[in-house]
């Protein structure tokens, strides 16, 4: 299944949908041919009578099939077959929520009938007492006439519901609006004049169109000349009744499924809302530019169109008494002042981090192969692995964003349920011959400022390469994931070590020695045992404290060829001089603490360096 999720797959619907596993779609929408003459790229849309409601029944029990027992399907349908598939969905087994009516100004004149300037959407579900519908998110609510016209004290604080008249200007001009001789083009007709305005709180606040009682609802189509319109489908639904759908019947993460993708805006608004989706196309060229409108979306974009009044956004005008009584307070619409959009804004900003968060949480579930999130980001191939799957989801963003962000999750603990089933170990005396190496490239990268920590370091390619670039200098031969998992474990015991080292600072040191040029060091004559050394320059100059369980291997591998060229670079006399460790193996690094704290070298990991 993972193999389809956020893709459009070209070939018949019906047989696609078939091919899903039954019980795998948490919402459906379809907005399928009307059968009434509409140019498509490659279907006929002029069947027979019975052969189009043949058809149709086909392909809404494919929906049935592959929805889940608590799924929602929606079906946006003219006129001509409104009646027939409502009835043709209950009888495969659908349960008819709503019958609403989507209502806009903007059709074709008729001469000798009534123009139409609606559509219908039935809202169907499986399971009428157990589906998802969610009433309660602030969302999907909007300001009340008592909190937004009467600021009347009683007005339920969180707003309402809207009702089932959508009110949202046109998108694109929708199937059935055809004049009398049957031809029209989406060319001929201009936008209306109030294009800023896609929502409206009440019917009534339509006088001339609207009644208290109408269930009708508007939303704009796309026309040619708007901005949203895609320009390669001429039937076009506008995003904002799409959120309205997706946002109410569906949560963040689930799957949704669009039988005939065609412009690709059912999916699109799927993917700035944070739900995963699959379409079908039977024409290539559709599928050629809905992808590249995906490729071109990020989670989290705000939708086309200006939006409802939120109640979730608060308000920000001082001037106002209600923001000190509730922060909550509603926003009001079009002609909401400065701050109020701000407020507008900073909310969008805040859902758009919500919903990129998840994202990323998923993009690990699909691409950690089992281990941990400091792994995936350490490890170059699981780090591009996880960075394509970003790509692939739609994530705002890039690597450095996306590595950071994961970071951020498994800081806070938002990755807990999701089991780690492989392990990546090393231990002391398996980084002993290349921590120090490790150390020391971090601490060069640190005092460049090219970056300000290790997570800067290891989020960045380019920079993590250079680590590893480095640490290669002074240990060659190790894998980029070793130096980097030593640095990570270096900077995971640091304050352990710098606490240890404020207590045991008293204990004094067994020298081993006089302190050697790095040119004379005689491997027989150094100690075969654990212990901590300090590298100096010219001029008493400190270059590094280390530590090691076996000084004779260290220190000869530490300072022989090529790596001794580098010792050279930093200083053309370099010597070195060894302690014996009488306290623990436990307690090396905190002996190296106390080194780094008495004696400042320029290359040890500053973090190691107490400040008592």
């Amino acid at each position: 299944m993972d193999d389809v999720i956020n893709t459009i797959i070209c070939g018949d619907c019906i047989a696609g949908m078939n091919s899903l596993p039954e019980g795998s779609v948490d919402l459906a929408f379809a907005d399928p041919p009307f059968n009434i003459g509409y140019e498509y790229d490659v279907y006929q849309d002029r069947q027979e009578h019975s052969q189009y409601l043949a058809w149709s029944r086909d392909w809404i029990a494919a929906v049935h099939r592959v929805l889940k027992s608590d799924g929602a399907f929606w079906l946006a349908i003219g006129d001509e077959y409104a009646a027939e598939l409502k009835l043709a969905s209950q009888d495969i087994g659908f349960h008819c929520r709503s019958w609403v009516i989507w209502y806009y100004t903007f059709g074709v004149n008729c001469k000798q009938k009534f123009s139409r300037s609606h559509a219908h959407l039935f809202h169907f579900v499986k399971d009428p007492q157990k589906f998802t519908f969610r009433a309660d998110d602030l969302e999907n609510r909007i300001p009340s006439a008592r909190q937004l016209v009467y600021n009347d004290k009683r007005a339920n604080s969180t707003g309402r519901l809207p009702d089932d008249t959508w009110i949202i200007r046109p998108a694109d001009v929708v199937g059935e609006l055809i004049d009398d001789e049957g031809m029209w083009s989406p060319d001929d007709l201009a936008p209306p004049s109030d294009n800023a305005q896609t929502w409206t709180l009440r019917p009534q606040d339509l006088d001339s169109c609207f009644k208290p009682n109408e269930d009708t609802w508007y939303f704009p189509r796309v026309a040619g000349t708007f901005k949203e319109r895609a320009g390669f489908h001429g039937c076009q639904m506008p995003e904002q009744l799409l959120g309205r759908i997706v946002r109410l019947c569906s949560n963040e993460g689930e799957l949704l499924l669009d039988p005939f993708s065609g412009s690709a805006t059912t999916l699109a608004v799927a993917k700035k809302l944070g739900r995963k989706y699959v379409g079908f196309d039977i024409s290539d060229e559709y599928i050629k530019h809905g992808t590249v409108r995906l490729e071109s979306v990020r989670v989290g974009d705000q939708l086309d169109g200006s939006a409802e009044p939120l109640v979730s956004a608060p308000k920000t005008s001082s001037n106002s008494k209600s923001r000190r009584k509730s922060t909550t307070a509603p926003v009001r619409g079009p002609c909401c002042d400065r701050e109020d959009l701000s407020a507008v804004e900073r909310r969008f900003t805040e859902v758009q981090m919500e919903l990129t968060l998840r994202s990323i949480k998923e993009a690990f579930r699909l691409s950690h192969e089992g281990f941990s999130a400091d792994f995936v980001v350490a490890n170059p191939d699981l780090n591009a692995l996880f960075a394509s799957t970003c790509e692939r989801l739609g994530i705002v963003g890039g690597i450095q964003s996306w590595n950071k962000l994961l970071f951020r999750l498994r800081k806070s603990g938002k990755l807990t349920d999701i089991e780690t089933l492989r392990k990546f170990s090393v231990s002391w005396a398996d980084c002993d011959d290349y921590l120090f190496a490790s150390e020391i490239a971090l601490e060069i990268l640190l005092e460049k400022g090219t970056a300000k920590s290790l997570d800067d370091i290891l989020c960045q390619p380019d920079l993590a390469y250079e680590f590893d670039t480095i640490a290669s200098r002074f240990a060659p031969g190790y894998k980029p994931v070793e130096y980097r998992w030593a640095a990570l474990k270096l900077r995971k015991q640091a304050k352990l070590a710098r606490t240890r080292a404020g207590v045991l600072k008293s204990l004094k040191l067994e020298r081993f020695g006089r302190r050697v040029s790095v040119d004379e060091l005689d491997e027989l004559d150094l100690p075969n045992e654990r212990g901590v050394y300090l590298v100096s320059g010219g001029k008493s100059k400190n270059l590094y404290a280390g530590e090691t369980l076996n000084l004779r291997t260290r220190l000869s591998q530490q300072f022989a060829e090529p790596q001794l060229e580098e010792w050279h670079l930093l200083s053309k006399k370099v010597k070195v001089q060894a302690f014996r460790l009488t306290s623990s193996a436990s307690e090396m690094l905190a002996m190296q603490s106390c080194l780094i704290t008495e004696y400042h070298p320029k290359l040890n990991f500053r973090e190691l360096r107490s400040a008592v």
